[in-house]
This record gives structure tokens, C-alpha cells and sequence, in this order.
């Protein structure tokens, strides 16, 4: 099992574990070490290594939870931009190979910061609790339940 799969399937409650919300395939989580407040992760349920491994089910629910994703970290956090990416195998910068991940980074304009790149520091302007709550309730349709 992948530490995602042990982290999705735990019996932890949400507000510990930072997953924002789940769908029938997917489920989104905040990024632990993220590069930026509202860094937030969309992944399968089920661990797939590469994008193409996923059925076309898991394939359109794992876009559409993306965009809502998306949406989400938008209203969130009023950025100017988003990176949205994944990084596939080790030699793609995946920190876990095993399991399909896409990123939802918000950007702001000359939001450039080089201290994880020299110093493997992060600045976070806000706690992680306050980031998931802020998701949360910038969900598309409302605030996520439970």
C-alpha cells in the first residue's frame, strides 16, 4: 500500500490528514511540504504510477476533481496564476513514483523564491489548517461536508 493509499483509507479524521475532499475515483489532499500556501494535490484512489494506467473512469474523474481543484485554490487564495503539473517516475521529479499525483500550486506575480532552493527552507505565510479550511470552503458548490 502507498502512502497515499494508507493516508486516504486511514481512520484519521480529515482536518489531520489535510484531505479537502473525496469523489468516487480521487480524493484531494494539501501538500504537506508545499511550495506555497494552498499547494494541493489531486490523486486516484487507487495507486497508478503513470497517467496512463488509469481506466477511463479514474482518467475523467481525476480531471474533473482538477478543476474543481482548481477552482477551489483559485477562490481560496486569489491568485494570479497556477501551476498545475505532475511529475511522473523519479527521473520526472516524482517524490513518489508509485502513485499519480497532480499539483495545484496558486502563483502569485514576482511570487519567486529561491529559499527551498538554496537553503531547503519553505515560507508559509499561513498554518496548513488554515489552508484546508480555506479550500474546503472555497470548493465549487459550497463548503465540502463532513
Amino acid at each position: 500500500m502507498t502512502l497515499f493509499e494508507t493516508i486516504e483509507q486511514s481512520t484519521v479524521g480529515d482536518d489531520r490528514t489535510y484531505i479537502v475532499t473525496r469523489s468516487l475515483y480521487s480524493f484531494t489532499i494539501l501538500n504537506v511540504f508545499p511550495y506555497t500556501s494552498g499547494h494541493t494535490m489531486v490523486l486516484p484512489k487507487r495507486a497508478v504510477p503513470g497517467i496512463g494506467d488509469l481506466d477511463e473512469a479514474e482518467f475523467g474523474d481525476l480531471w474533473s476533481m482538477v478543476r474543481d481543484a482548481s477552482a477551489a485554490v483559485k477562490t481560496a487564495f486569489r491568485p494570479d496564476g497556477l501551476n498545475i503539473g505532475i511529475n511522473e517516475g523519479e527521473a520526472g521529479g516524482g517524490s513518489h513514483p508509485d502513485h499519480l499525483h497532480v499539483h495545484v500550486v496558486p502563483r502569485w506575480n514576482a511570487d519567486t523564491n529561491f529559499m527551498s532552493t538554496a537553503a531547503e527552507t519553505r515560507i508559509l505565510p499561513m498554518s496548513l489548517s488554515d489552508s484546508w479550511r480555506r479550500v474546503r470552503e472555497g470548493w465549487p458548490g459550497g463548503s465540502v461536508e463532513g
